[in-house]
């Protein structure tokens, strides 16, 4: 059976006071769903967070890494560097390194080499722009995104895995794909995974929707069968809120 999965993706959000604040809301929170949580801290923050929740069922991730090691990389973390402070699982791929750090599949396809190499697992992030989906592009392009940067692996590495849907058109916009559109693309993912590796390797994977996700909308975009959880951005900055997704299953 796949997980359920809510994560909160934090971004540049919360100085160390914050974090620990927000963290101590959290904690206060009752979890009534089977949902694995886990949230994105600043880069800043990770030790913190990771030391105050090691003995918690919150999984503290990062929000991106570097392919390399180490070397000559001013301002970037490495998987090694992650993992020695507890870090298991990065977001890689999410929509605003795509726009803002011309992040490419080929950079992407390098990173996930990186961080599967590493034991870590990784949050792929992927998704059409406005302008896409207007054209009647969308499957195209996430097609395009998932098979120039994953589909180099082979089945085992989809264990590592999660996939997070995310339409760039509905990322802290307010809009939201219909809870129709997100089963639509969800269903088209899965099927072009099985295409490649198999129904029991895409039966598998996690397939998460990432775009402002409420908790007015999350139980009916959860209920859809192809939706596993989501990648949370605003509503991640509330304890309240954040937990009202994870419980919308």
């Amino acid at each position: 059976m796949r997980k359920h999965i809510v994560a909160g993706n934090w971004k540049m959000n919360n100085d160390l006071p914050q974090t620990e604040l927000l963290i101590t809301d959290l904690l206060k929170q009752n979890q009534t769903s089977d949902a694995e949580v886990m949230i994105a801290p600043t880069f800043t923050n990770l030790w913190q967070a990771f030391e105050s929740l090691r003995q918690e069922p919150i999984e503290v991730i990062a929000q991106n890494m570097h392919f390399a090691e180490n070397g000559a990389y001013t301002g970037e973390v490495s998987a090694s560097m992650l993992k020695s402070i507890g870090i298991k699982t990065v977001i890689l791929g999410h929509s605003e390194r795509r726009a803002y750090y011309n992040e490419t599949d080929e950079s992407l396809a390098k990173k996930v080499d990186a961080a599967l190499a590493n034991d870590m697992r990784v949050i792929f992030c992927f998704g059409e722009e406005l302008a896409d989906r207007k054209a009647g592009n969308e499957e195209a392009v996430v097609e395009g995104q998932i098979k120039n940067a994953l589909f180099h692996l082979g089945a085992d590495a989809f264990k590592s895995i999660v996939l997070a849907y995310e339409p760039v058109w509905a990322i802290g916009t307010g809009e939201t794909a219909s809870p129709e559109q997100a089963q639509d693309m969800h269903a088209f993912i899965r099927k072009t995974l099985a295409d490649k590796y198999g129904n029991d390797v895409a039966d598998s994977v996690s397939i998460l929707y990432g775009g402002s996700v409420k908790p007015a909308n999350a139980k009916e975009i959860f209920s859809k069968p192809d939706v596993d959880g989501g990648l949370i951005g605003g509503a991640a900055l509330k304890a309240e809120d954040f937990y009202a997704i994870v419980n919308a299953f």
